[in-house]
C-alpha cells in the first residue's frame, strides 16, 4: 500500500472484484481446456486462449496492484474494472461466433479489442501516477 493514502481501501475493494473475476475467468478457461482435450475438438482455442490470458492472468494482475498498491482513484479503477470484464465478455461471445462462421462475430471482437486496448491503456496511466496521485508531497 501506498504510504499516505486514504482512499486505497476502495481501491482494494475493486482490486478483491478484479481477483474474484479473475478466478472465475480462469475456472471458465481450464474447463473449455478440458472440454476441447476430452473431445479432441479444438475449434474454440482462441476462446480458451483469451480466458485465460485477457480474463484469468490479465485480471489477476491488476487485481493484486489494486489490492497491494491502490491508487488515488476509485473512480479510475471502477472504470478500468469495466472495461477489462467488458472486453472479455466481449471476448467470450464474438471469438466462437467466429470460429462457427457467424458473421456478427467479428464486430463483437473488434470491440473486445478496443475494450481491453482502452483497458490496458487506462491501466498504466493508473500505474504511472499512482505514487504521484496518491502522495503528491513525495515528489
Amino acid at each position: 500500500m501506498i504510504a499516505g493514502t486514504t482512499s486505497t481501501t476502495p481501491t482494494r475493494a475493486v482490486g478483491r472484484l478484479f481477483l474474484r473475476t479473475a478466478v472465475v475467468a480462469g475456472l471458465a478457461g481450464l474447463s473449455l481446456g478440458i472440454f476441447m482435450g476430452a473431445s479432441h475438438d479444438h475449434t474454440f482455442r482462441t476462446v480458451h486462449a483469451h480466458i485465460n490470458l485477457v480474463g484469468w492472468v490479465s485480471l489477476f494482475l491488476f487485481g493484486l496492484f489494486y489490492a497491494l498498491l491502490g491508487t488515488a482513484s476509485t473512480r479510475l479503477a471502477k472504470i478500468h474494472y469495466g472495461l477489462a470484464t467488458g472486453g472479455l465478455i466481449l471476448f467470450a461471445v464474438g471469438l466462437p461466433r467466429i470460429a462457427l462462421g457467424l458473421p456478427w462475430g467479428e464486430p463483437v471482437a473488434i470491440l473486445a479489442s478496443f475494450a481491453t486496448l482502452f483497458s490496458m491503456a487506462l491501466f498504466a496511466y493508473v500505474v504511472f501516477t499512482a505514487g504521484e496521485a496518491a502522495n503528491p508531497a513525495a515528489g
